[in-house]
């Protein structure tokens, strides 16, 4: 297993936001992480990362307890697009994106010529390379955030972690950014678990997807079979309708809002 999460429980001082979740997820797969506001998504994915640590229960990577890797091990496999990033310091996008090889750099070395052509790569890749000398403090938000996949990338990782990655970005953009991550996904085998709020995005992309409410799965597995109309109900407490659409090649939802019907996640 590329991670296991067995009888997790975490809580915001009184307030519990995971509980007794038990998460099996094999290597190589795409992940839709979906729920409602306050379900645990983010929470999830801090847990995966290290970032927060549980009050109980084991979460193993590649069957070794998480907590027995190091630092500077995690950031060699797992890399992370959070959907927020906030930075002080003027540094320019070249020097943000290298920040993702410095984990494979020695010790007081320089960047090598390989990392300096893995930086060149991403950043063509992420349609960044025309920010190189931008200061990061100085871009948009949509921008910004085709830094840090720039970053996570730039780690070459076993794992890719994607917090609403795509958030702030247009539509040309998220496409740009997931392709990226399904093409990964298929010729190096990555591990690609995202957060999302656009349930069409997700069932686009992903092999399987989670549902949480209140901090556990409520359904899970391959998108084609858990993506319904009453998972949907039971986990947003909406009705929808939802179809196989060849355009997109994939299930799509919508739902009856207001008497107008509209497609879930898709902004006018």
């Amino acid at each position: 297993m590329c991670f296991d999460l067995n009888q997790i429980d975490f809580s915001y001082r009184r307030k519990q936001v995971i509980r007794s979740l038990d998460l099996h997820l094999p290597p190589g797969k795409f992940y839709g992480i979906l729920g409602p506001n306050g379900s645990g998504k983010t929470t999830l994915i801090d847990l995966m990362v290290r970032h927060l640590k549980p009050d109980s229960g084991l979460i193993t990577y590649y069957g070794k307890n998480l907590n027995a890797y190091s630092r500077k091990e995690l950031a060699t496999q797992i890399a992370l697009v959070p959907q927020i990033f906030q930075i002080n310091f003027p540094f320019r996008v070249e020097e943000i994106v290298m920040m993702g090889r410095y984990p494979h750099i020695p010790r007081f070395a320089q960047p090598r010529a390989e990392d300096w052509e893995i930086l060149e790569q991403v950043l063509t890749w992420t349609d960044t390379s025309r920010l190189r000398r931008r200061y990061v403090n100085e871009l948009s938000g949509g921008e910004r955030q085709r830094v840090m996949f720039a970053r996570a990338l730039a780690q070459t990782p076993r794992v890719l972690l994607l917090d609403e990655a795509t958030s702030n970005m247009d539509v040309k953009h998220s496409l740009k950014m997931l392709a990226i991550a399904g093409r990964l996904k298929r010729e190096q085998r990555i591990t690609i678990i995202a957060v999302f709020q656009d349930i069409n995005l997700a069932a686009s992309h992903c092999d399987e997807l989670i549902f949480l409410k209140d901090g556990s799965p409520a359904a899970g597995g391959a998108t084609a079979e858990v993506l319904t109309p009453e998972t949907l109900k039971m986990v947003f407490e909406i009705d929808a309708k939802v179809a196989y659409d060849d355009y997109a090649g994939a299930r799509q939802v919508v739902f009856k809002g207001d008497g107008v019907l509209a497609t879930v996640g898709r902004k006018s």
